[in-house]
């Protein structure tokens, strides 16, 4: 696919090209594969992205057993100009799991790196969290190019119409402005603009690349800071995601977040998500660091 064609795409056609890898041929060790990156909000690729991609690179190599949990780490900055590759290698396939490492690399040098899991669906206990109730409905709630339409600076408009993923706020956005309250929680709905085909895997990478949007949103209400933060330093460090229950990407989904600490310039955060009836299908953390500029004497 050339450039120009590459670049008339919509958003979320290109989150499909970004979850279309190229299969690079096998090392002693791993598979390989190369993927491209076409969304760029900043010179630095976005970790949701490394996220989704690194479940398709593991899923291509295993067959007749569903992804359940994923634990990675974010080792180097990745460069969304560099050219981008995924190795996936095989630690142990037994009758009812499958494990694989997968780490992503750029200029020789893994930027990321995660365990995935996979299991054949199996018979069980069964019960899961509720979703809150009374939420606004997604659609009575403004969208982010609502919000940013007016701020005539390329973040600004990257973010309004450049990604993927309507996300739309039922807590306060902050974009510009802190959280009418300072409270260790965040409340979003997101799905994609468009529909996506039916492969389940596909659905569950779309999850990982949306959950990497507001995961630090509740660590920032708490301390009354906005995205636009003078001086300001953060950067994903881990995150875990376990997929409970099917749901698709492109209904909406709502995630519910908050952050049980913060300390030594690092935020936790963990979110549920819901499907609009109601059904908890996946859960996930993260930890990032946080640097800002009021304590750096100290």
């Amino acid at each position: 696919m050339s450039h120009e064609t590459l670049e008339s795409l919509s958003p979320t056609q290109k989150l499909l090209a970004m979850l279309n890898l190229a299969p690079g041929g096998a090392s002693a060790h791993e598979h390989v594969f190369s993927a491209l990156t076409l969304t760029k909000e900043s010179p630095r690729i976005f970790g949701g992205q490394v996220l989704a991609q690194a479940i398709m690179a593991a899923a291509h190599t295993v067959e007749g057993k569903t992804l359940h949990s994923l634990h990675g780490y974010f080792l180097r900055p990745g460069d969304v100009e560099g050219d981008l590759s995924y190795g996936a290698e095989a630690l142990n396939d037994a009758r009812s799991f499958s494990t694989r490492r997968v780490q992503a690399y750029q200029g020789g040098q893994p930027i990321f790196s995660c365990i995935t899991s996979f299991q054949v669906p199996a018979q069980g206990p069964d019960h899961s969290s509720a979703m809150p109730e009374n939420i606004p409905d997604p659609e009575s709630l403004p969208t982010a190019a609502d919000l940013l339409d007016h701020l005539q600076v390329p973040v600004a408009q990257k973010v309004a119409y450049s990604r993927p993923f309507d996300v739309r706020h039922v807590t306060s956005p902050l974009y510009t402005t802190p959280g009418e309250e300072k409270r260790p929680t965040n409340m979003v709905w997101f799905k994609t603009f468009e529909g996506l085909p039916d492969p389940p895997v596909l659905h569950q990478a779309a999850l990982a690349y949306a959950s990497d949007y507001t995961q630090l949103e509740p660590v920032l209400r708490q301390h009354g800071k906005t995205w636009l933060e003078p001086g300001m330093k953060v950067a994903s460090l881990d995150h875990a995601m376990w997929f409970h229950r099917p749901a698709r990407a492109d209904n909406w989904l709502l995630m519910v977040q908050e952050a049980p600490s913060a300390q030594d310039a690092r935020g936790l955060s963990a979110g549920k998500i819901f499907t609009r009836d109601g059904v908890h299908v996946a859960t996930v953390t993260q930890e990032a660091m946080i640097r800002l500029p009021e304590y750096r004497d100290q």
